[in-house]
């Protein structure tokens, strides 16, 4: 959710509309990819480096916005089911509270969406591996210790993640779930993210599939 600070700047909004925007905006997002049959999507929200290094108005307001806007639009969109990765300690206990009722309000949902709030790619990484290890997955000489890495990192229930889109036209990761997209394609989009349409998912979604085509073996 990249460039909704620069999008209210360009249209000479306060920063903080911007942040509305793009938090409202991910309820577009998700009947976009319900209609294209899209079961389980990631979004990048708030990073742990985020709540820690921006001014306390700021993180304030984007507190009250995962707050209050996120885990309404999940409970609107009626087929998501919301998971979260990240460390929920690092929010005020109502944000947190309002988290955790939505999901268990979305329990029994279909698709599943992950939040990324108060994310950090290292601690998630090392979150799989406590879990691997309480799995009993001690023998580090097979394939099991991976697997059982990967089925113990915190989210929705399908790890590995196919196709990132990077919005507002930055051209980095920023820690964006680094062992779940070791395979992923990176579609970049110059659109900041509150003007992120329907059109540019397409763009995404076909450019994925024409690198997948080409990348299939010869048969």
């Amino acid at each position: 959710m990249d460039g909704n600070r620069r999008w209210a700047r360009a249209a000479g909004h306060d920063p903080r509309l911007g942040h509305r925007a793009g938090a409202e905006h991910v309820g577009d997002f998700l009947s976009w990819l319900a209609a294209r049959g899209i079961g389980h999507a990631t979004i990048y929200v708030l990073s742990a480096d985020n709540i820690r290094k921006r001014a306390g108005a700021e993180i304030d307001h984007l507190f009250h916005l995962v707050e209050t806007v996120l885990p309404e639009k999940v409970m609107e969109s009626g087929s998501w089911r919301l998971h979260v990765s990240g460390d929920l300690r690092l929010l005020p206990d109502p944000t947190r509270a309002a988290l955790e009722q939505a999901i268990e309000a979305t329990r029994s949902r279909p698709r599943h969406l992950t939040l990324a709030i108060g994310y950090d790619p290292r601690g998630d990484i090392v979150a799989g591996v406590r879990a691997a290890v309480r799995a009993g997955a001690i023998d580090i000489s097979g394939d099991q210790l991976e697997a059982a890495i990967t089925d113990g990192l915190p989210g929705g229930p399908v790890k590995e993640i196919d196709l990132v889109i990077r919005a507002s036209g930055e051209q980095r990761i920023s820690g964006f779930f680094p062992w779940q997209t070791q395979h992923a394609e990176i579609h970049v989009s110059p659109r900041m993210w509150p003007a992120f349409t329907e059109r540019d998912l397409d763009r995404a979604l076909a450019d994925y599939a024409t690198r997948r085509a080409s990348a299939a073996p010869m048969t």
